[in-house]
């Protein structure tokens, strides 16, 4: 009797550990391209090797949904993707869960600001300026350019935020890269960037999913945009869309754990998996995104590696994101901004 008892209850063990071990985790990204990507170096690897499966979602980053549902203790998120500076600012809100860098392999071999806290970055990406050459007499040489209404007249798109937006009217109005948060940081160089937007006021587009600035600048609708990189390399075969990066600005996309989410461990192993180099070449093969562990590199080929924001080329002239300022600045900025786009 003990014996039929201990093979039911170790049969019953198995039968609840099984859906443990196979439980579908629920992944939110912005979609598009780079969904798409994740979907061939990610999910369906992920999958094939039995470890459940993935249903993917997206969004376009809105934090008030992850408050919202942490708040709650609604959470029916596995994993987010987020950008550096909502990552920082919602790590300090207790928005995520903390995760172990070491889960993730060693922390040399990823690019330095990959792995934090809150977040495990897993690929490395720009927004830039880009432009159909079809639809331009010269090529724009950067956000100088993107100001001039009468050399390029026309529609200009930008993503609706103070974020990146702030950055490229100081650079238009001819602060160097460099020095950019630098003066972000005081209210005089607030002022100029925001009497600086004053002047394409009229002429600005604006965008919100990443999906957007292709199809404005393949219609027509505007004759430059600020635009994902990888979102614009997607295209590229099928277009004559081109990329400047001088003055992009450079940025990891970060993993993170909404607080209170259900089978965080197994989330955890999902993450470790993306980052492996294995995965992170299949993703980089998909979009032109740079991969956020190193050893990735040496799996791409060269001809692949030109097209992505860490190409040395590419990044001598960007601007790497400050997820600092941002955390500090970012909530007075969203709303002024707000106010100034409204009016």
């Amino acid at each position: 009797m003990k014996k039929v008892l201990k093979i039911s209850a170790l049969a019953l063990g198995m039968a609840c550990a099984a859906p443990l071990l196979a439980a579908d985790l629920t992944v939110i990204s912005f979609g598009g391209a780079n969904k798409n990507a994740q979907t061939k170096a990610f999910y369906k690897p992920w999958e094939q090797a039995g470890n459940g499966k993935i249903i993917a979602g997206e969004y376009n980053g809105e934090m008030a949904k992850v408050k919202a549902m942490v708040d709650t203790n609604s959470v029916t998120w596995n994993l987010v993707e987020v950008e550096s500076p909502e990552l920082a600012r919602g790590c300090d809100e207790g928005l995520f869960e903390e995760l172990d860098a070491s889960l993730f392999g060693n922390p040399e071999d990823f690019v330095p600001g990959a792995l934090t806290p809150c977040g495990a970055g897993f690929f490395v990406w720009s927004t830039v300026l880009a432009y159909n050459a079809d639809k331009l007499q010269s090529a724009p040489s950067g956000w100088a350019d993107f100001w001039d209404v009468k050399k390029y007249p026309g529609k200009r798109g930008l993503r609706k935020g103070a974020k990146y937006t702030l950055e490229f009217a100081l650079m238009a109005d001819g602060v160097e890269p460099k020095d950019v948060y630098e003066v972000l940081a005081t209210k005089e160089g607030q002022d100029r960037a925001f009497a600086k937007l004053d002047q394409i006021k009229p002429y600005i587009q604006w965008w919100e999913a990443g999906a957007q600035p292709p199809q404005f600048l393949a219609s027509g609708d505007v004759v430059m945009s600020s635009a994902y990189n990888g979102r614009i390399a997607a295209v590229q075969n099928e277009s004559n869309l081109q990329i400047v990066w001088n003055g992009g600005i450079y940025d990891f996309d970060a993993w993170a754990i909404p607080k209170g989410a259900k089978d965080a461990d197994l989330a955890r192993k999902f993450i470790a998996f993306t980052l492996q180099p294995e995965q992170q070449k299949a993703y980089s093969e998909n979009i032109a995104y740079g991969p956020a562990n190193a050893k990735a590199i040496d799996l791409l080929d060269p001809s692949l590696l030109k097209n992505m924001p860490t190409a040395p080329e590419n990044i001598a002239h960007q601007v790497a994101m400050d997820v600092t300022f941002w955390a500090d600045y970012g909530e007075q900025l969203e709303q002024r901004f707000n106010a100034w786009a409204a009016k």
